[in-house]
């Protein structure tokens, strides 16, 4: 591991290359890789199996899967349809083939351009609960599912826990699952707005910048809940710690500095300068996935 400098990162890709070698066997940890070089879309499912390897790569039992498309900030709209696709593939993968009634949470605050990728792919989807609650199932096509959406914001705009929200949200409306999109905060800069990582095991809003909340997962509210992100930022100290790795060999060297850096950069994220226009073409893609998924 990485000793006494602590990378901050969501992703579970991330937390596995953290340790030393890729050849590096954790028990209760299995890796599947998959290129599509064609499509230029690399996909890596972490599935973490035993509490052994969760505790070790600091996320809970589940599966994770990222999706590392290179060129996901272009204007390429055949591109980012190929990525919906692998989207849409994946969230039916684990919501399973029964249709299910499903309640989509944008987390985030919409204020705030890097944290508003849940508010915005919510802005983008199909929306269908309440024409079935007005003209029945038949309304739909076949095996479509039931979708309802919120965007609950944060806790300095409503002074509620997001987990409050939703809990109140699913314990009156009862859907059979529960899609949380947020952004993420990554360890590589070359992953920023260019990975999309989903999971079976909920999210911690917050949790990439130090802002810890209550979990949104299957245990605290009684529902299964796929979590979708996009890292939008990374850590300041992340970055100024691999250039100065880049200019020493020795590992003592390296955990020199490491153990050197201003613990005041940990409060620093840093976010590309074309985020906006960027994150207007990601959430689209995800919207589009999950209206390929749900119906």
């Amino acid at each position: 591991m990485l000793g006494d400098f602590q990378v901050r990162t969501d992703l579970a890709l991330e937390a596995r290359e953290s340790f030393e070698g890729d050849d590096v066997e954790i028990r209760g940890v299995r890796i599947e890789e998959s290129a599509d070089e064609e499509r230029e879309i690399y996909t890596t499912v972490v599935r973490i199996e035993t509490e052994n390897g969760a505790r070790l790569m600091g996320k809970p039992v589940g599966t994770y899967i990222t999706l590392e498309a290179p060129n996901m900030s272009s204007e390429d709209e055949d591109y980012h349809r190929e990525i919906s696709e692998e989207v849409a593939k994946h969230v039916r993968t684990l919501l399973g083939k029964e249709e299910r009634t499903v309640l989509v949470v944008g987390l985030g605050n919409r204020e705030v351009t890097p944290d508003a990728l849940g508010p915005d792919v919510v802005n983008h989807l199909r929306i269908t609960r309440h024409i079935v609650k007005e003209y029945g199932r038949s309304s739909l096509k076949e095996k479509a599912s039931p979708v309802s959406a919120v965007v609950p914001g944060v806790m300095a705009q409503t002074g509620m826990e997001t987990l409050e929200i939703i809990r109140g949200i699913v314990r009156e409306t009862s859907p059979q699952a529960v899609i949380a999109i947020d952004a993420l905060a990554a360890r590589s800069t070359r992953r920023l707005n260019r990975t999309i990582q989903i999971t079976d095991t909920g999210i911690n809003p917050g949790s990439g910048v130090g802002n810890h909340r209550d979990g949104i997962n299957e245990e605290t509210l009684g529902v299964p809940v796929i979590a979708i992100g996009v890292p939008t930022v990374v850590d300041a100290a992340t970055i100024v710690s691999d250039t100065l790795e880049q200019l020493v060999d020795e590992k003592e060297d390296r955990q020199f500095f490491r153990e050197k850096i201003s613990p005041q950069l940990n409060t620093m994220f840093v976010t590309p300068k074309d985020i906006d226009e960027t994150l207007k073409r990601v959430s689209y893609t995800i919207s589009e996935g999950l209206n390929m998924a749900l119906s």
